[in-house]
């Protein structure tokens, strides 16, 4: 595709503006590890939110939803709308806690909840785990999407894309730190939603589409249309299980995975560590799920959707683009393919917010693997003594180590699927630890390790063992998450029992300063100490609201778009019936600010 005047005139006028808004905090960001990372605590709820929302909005998640809509229909999307249970819980139950814990990054947690020197190592491998194995494959997989889009787009190779993201996206986050990260994500966001939305409308009426009706009654289509599996025969519940059942029964509460962590962590956790208070921490992860789930999905579908017609099978898209190396020719590639169709002027605006979209993400993952790095290993174990401007420009030096990591890694994947399940598995049957330790002393240092220890082991072992080496028929990845559940649970509960309790006095001090509900502390602290007034029953009822809310408006959506006005209204009026019920539950969860 060539651009023209119109396009590269939309194109640099983003770059410029991003950058901007980036180097306007560059200074700010200089002046300490606080204001680099969580921007002096004080930023308010819908900047954060907005720049949650605008992280997940990266170049492979259309890709990704390609990938499921393409191989599953409409409901293979419940492999990641089922984390909005996660989401609902983070924000009604954890992110007051994360805000009141006061510490840098959600790693630092380990020795405010911990005891030992297990505490102390817990802090510092994690930190390197998540902030450079997990974080690199995340950021490599992003990296892969771009490499596809500018293939398509431009007809740019591998090795042009990479040096040219690597640059423009390791300066602008060297350079700014998180205050510049989240004020450029709101404008990120509305870029990355107008090219989005406009890009859904042109595909939809392409002439081979035939318009939103030529869609719906397609032959390619109308199998792919379903928001909710058919249990009423076998195949449905087939189909069922590991789109929709396992998702829903197992993965949201057992699996770590970044974005959608139970209790909040990562990413989302820095960003309510960077909120002004309690409140605006609790309303900025309200925001993002509601824009998440219900807002963003449905023009990426309908471009998916488009794809079935235009290309569909993989044949299709290799004889469209040969150039294309054969490995990389995967359902994913669905949702570029079909950008390739886009007119001058909404080609711009579609690359400029694809452009955005990858920077918000990666500038984002930079920051927080940095922060990981920085301040709980370098600080912590190896120069701890050092003045704040070191300590930044280490930052710097790390985010360019990441950047440089994630390219090289993107050469050896292949689709944005592929990089999703290794992140489940990895973390499969570790999620539980990660909400219980709030609310149960017994949770110690040692349950985390041998939980990473084990979900690690059973990761490998399918991904290089189970077939490769002993010769097994291979196993479904929704067979795998069900195993290394199964088996990682088991294993981090005996550990706990097995191991001494964090002690007494670490445990006290956190129950005085997050005031954590239920009894699980009775045993070991003097409760009376920091009574809370939060309600339990409220924070349920909350949860339940925000669920209902948040998936009415998303099929209120997708049953407008199909037409069916009568179902799609009704579900208009049970979300506005929710949320309404919801604001009003909202005074009764206890905040701080």
């Amino acid at each position: 595709m060539k651009l023209n005047a119109l396009d590269m005139l939309i194109i640099i006028s983003y770059f410029l503006t991003a950058l901007l808004l980036g180097l306007k905090y560059a200074r700010r960001a200089g002046k300490g590890l606080d204001e680099y990372f969580v921007s002096g605590r004080n930023l308010p709820w819908w900047i954060v939110g907005t720049s949650m929302v605008a992280t997940t909005f990266a170049t492979d998640t259309p890709n990704l939803v390609a990938d499921l809509v393409r191989q599953h229909g409409v409901m293979g999307n419940w492999a990641w709308w089922a984390f909005l249970l996660t989401g609902m819980v983070t924000v009604f139950f954890y992110a007051k806690l994360w805000r009141r814990s006061g510490i840098l990054t959600d790693i630092g947690f380990y020795e405010l909840r911990y005891s030992g020197k297990e505490a102390a190592f817990l802090r510092g491998f994690r930190a390197l785990y998540l902030g450079v194995i997990f974080n690199v494959i995340v950021m490599g997989s992003v990296t892969l999407a771009a490499i596809k889009i500018s293939s398509i787009l431009l007809g740019i190779d591998k090795y042009t894309t990479i040096l040219t993201c690597a640059v423009i996206t390791a300066i602008y986050s060297c350079t700014s730190g998180l205050w510049g990260v989240v004020v450029t994500d709101v404008f990120l966001f509305i870029m990355a939603m107008a090219g989005s939305i406009g890009a859904a409308y042109y595909c939809v009426n392409l002439p081979e589409v035939g318009g939103l009706s030529g869609l719906l009654s397609h032959p390619n289509v109308v199998n792919h249309l379903k928001i909710l599996p058919d249990f009423s025969n076998p195949q449905g519940w087939k189909e069922a299980i590991p789109i929709f059942i396992i998702p829903f029964a197992v993965q949201w509460w057992s699996v770590w995975y970044p974005g959608a962590e139970p209790g909040g962590g990562g990413y989302v956790a820095q960003r309510m560590l960077a909120a002004k208070d309690e409140k605006n921490s609790l309303l900025a992860t309200l925001w993002f799920n509601v824009a998440h789930y219900a807002i963003r999905p449905w023009p990426w579908i309908l471009v998916a959707l488009c794809s079935l017609i235009v290309f569909p099978d993989l044949a299709d898209l290799q004889r469209r683009f040969p150039d294309i190396p054969a490995n990389l020719i995967k359902h994913d590639l669905g949702y570029p393919a079909m950008l390739s169709f886009l007119p001058n002027g909404l080609l711009g605006l579609l690359i400029a917010s694809l452009a955005a979209a990858y920077m918000s993400t990666i500038s984002t993952h930079l920051n927080w693997g940095a922060s990981y790095v920085v301040d709980d290993f370098y600080k912590r174990f190896i120069n701890p003594s050092a003045d704040a401007r070191h300590y930044v420009t280490m930052a710097r030096i790390v985010t360019v180590g990441l950047m440089a990591l994630a390219c090289l890694l993107s050469f050896y994947l292949e689709n944005a699927l592929q990089a999703f399940q290794i992140l489940l598995q990895i973390g499969a049957g570790t999620g539980l630890i990660f909400m219980l330790r709030w609310f149960w002393w017994r949770i110690n240092a040692w349950t985390e390790i041998a939980a990473m220890i084990v979900s690690f082991s059973v990761a490998v072992y399918f991904e290089f063992f189970h077939a490769r080496v002993f010769g097994f028929t291979p196993w479904e990845d929704w067979q795998r998450l069900v195993a290394g559940v199964l088996i990682t649970t088991p294993a981090w509960l005996i550990v706990t029992y097995l191991t001494p309790p964090t002690r007494r006095d670490v445990l006290q001090r956190f129950y005085d300063q997050i005031q954590p509900l239920g009894p699980g502390w009775a045993v070991a602290v003097d409760t009376g100490l920091a009574a809370t007034r939060d309600s339990f029953t409220a924070g349920l009822l909350a949860v339940f609201l925000g669920i209902v809310a948040v998936y009415t408006a998303l099929f209120a959506t997708g049953y407008c778009i199909y037409g069916k006005w009568p179902l799609g209204l009704f579900l208009a009026a049970v979300c506005v019936a929710s949320a309404v019920s919801l604001l009003k539950i909202l005074p009764r969860i206890n905040w701080r600010g």
